[in-house]
């Protein structure tokens, strides 16, 4: 008996000092640029900008389904609270990145961005995100001007953008080595329509191909919604170039390359181009006329994990996936943007999430070695993030489609060691 009522009275005791003690003081922003707060019971809210409508509206599809994937495998919570999903059609244009983004800027309870698709509408969106303080990250938006060239920021760059997708002086590179010293080609001919990617690639293309001891006979450039090709091809044919690179997107890579085998003098001509016309739609609109092409794209990821994210893909929408590997960059940008939340993040005991805006940049740019499905990810100042290998390609058999294409590798980029 003596023994319980000691132990009660300690009890008593205990529960009294606890009693004394001044509560902890509330929480204080001291984030330069401000924090989210997230109440207890209330979702973490993730904007996406994805092309959901338009030409490229496949690829912003798939993206926006392997971003939900990434949120399945969490089983839809993190750190206490639900994960939701805010998604915007930034519609692979630079109207659509920006009103998309004034659409997710407005909501104060955004977190972090994944997107967008191009970097077209990148170009637009990135200074609005980084003025309200955002942080964003791409899985596809490739342009080299969105982040660094030669290791200066490029013209578009704007602190809180990030990207696990490649830069794509990279892609230039590796198509410029690839048509020189493996081919043995050197007359180059670029078409670009203007939009950031399309330039920024065959800007580093040409750079390349020069530095190597090519030459670059014409340098050209097509409008958005063009169908006639005919002109700027009779000015290939009489440069005497022996590649034509011309990475757009479709439907106009679909009119140059059916129009390529009309024009007189272009019969030996080499084709090349990238991941804006590597899907199975172009493969079966060009048919024939494109047999011999060559296509510059990440390699695919390979491993269990990457299987397993296929598997989950076809068993929850019940389609193949079909598009780029971005479906991984995607699910890898979400999970780099989730684990820079858990680093900064201040947790109440009853449950209050305090989320500083430039702390999750800081935590960003502080990535180094994360695993994911491309690779070990490591962030560079300008926000570049990705670990990438590039495949190039040839369409030998249109009837095997994208599948064919995709495991017809001629050329890896970096070269196997």
């Amino acid at each position: 008996m003596l023994q319980c009522r000691a132990l009660l009275l300690t009890l008593i005791i205990v529960l009294l000092q606890a009693g004394c003690r001044p509560a902890a003081p509330p929480f204080e922003c001291e984030d330069a640029i401000g924090c989210v707060e997230v109440e207890p019971g209330d979702p973490i809210r993730l904007g996406v900008l994805q092309a959901l409508s338009g030409d490229m509206a496949i690829q912003g599809l798939d993206q926006l389904r392997c971003i939900e994937l990434a949120l399945d495998d969490l089983g839809d919570r993190f750190l206490g609270h639900p994960l939701e999903l805010y998604s915007a059609d930034s519609r692979c244009s630079s109207e659509g990145g920006a009103t998309a983004a004034l659409q997710i800027a407005a909501d104060p309870q955004i977190v972090g961005i994944i997107g967008p698709t191009c970097s077209g509408a990148a170009e637009t969106a990135i200074k609005i995100i980084s003025e309200a303080g955002l942080a964003m990250i791409s899985g596809s938006s490739t342009a080299p001007s969105l982040t660094s060239v030669g290791g200066e920021p490029g013209p578009d760059w704007q602190p809180g953008f990030f990207r696990t997708a490649q830069n794509d002086a990279l892609v230039g590179q590796s198509a410029a080595s690839f048509a020189f010293q493996e081919l043995n080609l050197t007359r180059a001919a670029t078409i670009n329509d203007g939009d950031p990617y399309t330039q920024g690639l065959t800007d580093t293309f040409e750079r390349a191909f020069t530095e190597l001891g090519g030459q670059v006979v014409l340098s050209a450039a097509v409008n958005k919604g063009d169908s006639d090709m005919r002109p700027v091809l009779t000015a290939v044919a009489a440069s005497g170039a022996d590649i034509m690179f011309f990475p757009l997107f479709r439907m106009e890579g679909d009119y140059i390359t059916l129009q390529t085998r009309e024009v007189e003098g272009l019969e030996n001509l080499t084709l090349m181009s990238a991941e804006g016309l590597y899907f199975d739609t172009f493969v079966q609109a060009v048919g024939e006329a494109g047999v011999g092409m060559y296509f510059n794209s990440p390699a695919r990821p390979e491993g269990p994990a990457y299987e397993a994210l296929v598997s989950s893909y076809e068993t929850k929408y019940g389609e193949e996936l079909t598009s780029t590997p971005y479906c991984a960059h995607n699910y890898d940008a979400v999970n780099l943007l989730l684990n820079a939340i858990q680093v900064v993040a201040v947790q109440e005991q009853d449950g209050n999430l305090h989320i500083g805006r430039q702390a999750l940049r800081d935590a960003l740019h502080a990535t180094a070695g994360h695993s994911g499905l491309t690779g070990n990810l490591t962030c560079d100042e300008y926000g570049d993030c990705g670990a990438i290998r590039l495949h190039i390609t040839r369409l030998d058999d249109p009837a095997a489609g994208l599948t064919g294409l995709a495991a017809n590798v001629v050329y890896t980029y970096p070269p196997e060691q």
